[in-house]
């Protein structure tokens, strides 16, 4: 997951059109659907939602994410049309049965957001319960897939008069929260390559990881990002298939990068010998010093925003430049 600036472009006009005979908006149809008096023991119809779904409103978001889903940064473009999610779902709270949803925030373009459909599919989960400080608590009553869920350590919103800043959301939304404050990526050898982790909020060795529990047990006693914790569990970004997919990435910057130290060690070796005023040495050496510039412009593309899983390559350059202070 990567930020994401909307930009100061005004929303989609569909998301505040105009329609149907009483020429009111969607926001004004939905509130005078939610004020409608029910008979006792009676339940309000849903509401249909539908401008969020405007072709306008898809386009933009296909465009401001790049063909990604602002989740796990992985393409849909290319194999499904763009599922608009709601940040706050609109039609239910998972875990509050007589919360009505954040219906004024359907059609509110601060509210939506391209997804996936493993990102945003139900896969049996269950919201947590209010602020559970107790990582390991979380873990347990979380399991991944979003849909409803929207967990908070404050105040729940339940009217549109109500104000949503008091709520202390715990789940990642790109285009209001750095990820990078919140999310690592586990880069060791041969240990689970490929898994996003929580961040450490201070100075210290990150846990050993292999499993969600394992990570649950170590962030109940090490100072992590509980936002980081959460997201990861509820968007499941650490899913197999997600997994392997960030893995083949990383074995790729491991090869990009061996090729870029070793070219760098040939083309030192042959400047040290003196044998660089050669001239067909002298070839030589810029074509490796060319071919070493292609691969690192290779590297540097895998962490573009419109790159699938840009922030683990960023995160992975950034140790890169820490092992090679220097690059010929």
């Amino acid at each position: 997951m990567r930020a994401v600036s909307r930009g100061k472009m005004a929303a989609p006009a569909a998301l505040s059109a105009r329609s149907g005979p009483l020429k009111r908006t969607e926001l004004e149809s939905a509130a005078a659907h939610m004020q409608v008096p029910l008979a006792a023991g009676a339940k309000r119809a849903a509401f249909p939602f539908k401008v969020y779904k405007a072709d306008e409103v898809k386009q933009r978001l296909e465009a401001l994410f790049h063909g990604k889903c602002a989740y796990c940064e992985s393409y849909f473009a290319s194999q499904a049309p763009v599922d608009v999610e709601h940040y706050r779902p609109k039609g239910a709270v998972e875990g509050e049965p007589n919360h009505p949803g954040y219906w004024w925030l359907a059609m509110d373009w601060t509210n939506l957001l391209p997804s996936c459909l493993d990102c945003n599919r139900r896969r049996r989960q269950l919201a947590p319960d209010g602020a559970i400080s107790d990582l390991k608590i979380l873990y347990a009553q979380t399991q991944s897939g979003k849909k409803d869920s929207f967990p908070i350590a404050g105040t729940r919103a339940a009217a549109d008069t109500d104000d949503i800043s008091l709520e202390d959301a715990l789940l990642l939304d790109p285009t209001r929260d750095n990820p990078s404050d919140h999310l690592t990526y586990w880069f060791a050898e041969g240990a689970a390559s490929g898994l996003v982790l929580p961040k450490a909020t201070a100075v210290g060795a990150l846990p050993a990881i292999g499993t969600a529990p394992q990570v649950a047990a170590a962030a109940a006693h090490t100072e992590l990002s509980v936002k980081g914790a959460v997201s990861i569990q509820v968007y499941g970004l650490n899913r197999m298939h997600l997994v392997q997919e960030r893995a083949r990435l990383v074995q790729r910057l491991r090869f990009m990068e061996t090729m870029v130290v070793s070219l760098g060690n040939v083309a030192g070796a042959l400047t040290n010998a003196g044998l660089g005023h050669e001239p067909a040495v002298q070839d030589a050496l810029r074509n490796l010093r060319l071919l070493q510039g292609q691969i690192l412009a290779e590297m540097q593309f895998s962490a573009a925003p419109e790159a699938p899983f840009s922030a683990l390559a960023k995160n992975y350059l950034t140790e890169f430049k820490k092992r090679v202070t220097s690059l010929p």
